[in-house]
């Protein structure tokens, strides 16, 4: 089965390539869709302050994500840029890991609300849909923690239903990732990308070597 690996934007730059490399070592086939990184954020702070429409928002904030991830290609070249789901099993037979821009097919689908509560998170969970595939959030957190997350008294909650965390205010993921995962009925796992061992041997299965995560069950 594949699974669908969401790289924080957050990963990016400084961690990404390393990661990349333990990414070319999982026995699974993956999937790879990207954050739009801090090119994202500052059309956040414009939006704050100059109120653009949300349809501006959406389809800029996801062209970020097209340009990170030329970005992230153009350093490893185990990774082949698609922008077509068709695509995917002809880069898996090349022995190399597709990464999917999502610009084109977003426009031609729309399938998701316009608005901040979307982001790259939700996106890979709808390609994961679309593909019937596994779906794993890398960030650069462990996953999601029971009180704020900069306190000393946080506590990363192993497991969580995805119901639950629709009355969380602020968490790792987007707002609207819970309630795709029960739509979709999907679950989905987040783990620390800045660890990128910690990846591997979840994509390997090897989950004594990696018990750092959060469990998001949606199915």
């Amino acid at each position: 089965m594949v699974t669908v690996v969401k790289i924080g934007g957050s990963l990016f730059p400084e961690y990404v390539n390393r990661l990349c490399d333990y990414l070319s070592k999982s026995k699974e086939k993956l999937v790879l869709v990207n954050g739009g990184g801090e090119l994202a954020n500052k059309l956040r702070e414009y939006d704050e302050k100059y109120n653009y429409s949300m349809d501006a928002n959406h389809w800029t904030a996801i062209k970020c994500m097209d340009i990170i991830g030329n970005l992230i290609a153009d350093k490893n070249n185990q990774i082949v840029l698609i922008n077509k789901l068709e695509d995917i099993s002809k880069v898996h037979k090349e022995g190399k890991i597709p990464l999917l821009l999502t610009y084109d097919l977003m426009k031609n689908e729309d399938p998701l609300e316009h608005s901040w509560n979307v982001t790259s998170d939700s996106i890979a969970c709808w390609v994961a849909s679309k593909i019937n595939a596994k779906l794993l959030i890398l960030s650069n957190v462990d996953g999601i923690y029971s009180g704020n997350i900069f306190s000393n008294n946080k506590k990363l909650i192993k497991n969580i239903s995805a119901n639950e965390l629709l009355f969380f205010e602020e968490t790792s993921v987007d707002k609207c990732l819970p309630k795709l995962l029960i739509k979709y009925h999907l679950n989905c796992y987040i783990i620390n990308g800045k660890y990128p061992d910690r990846v591997l041997s979840h994509l390997n299965r090897d989950y004594i070597k990696n018990n750092i995560y959060t469990y998001i069950g949606g199915k």
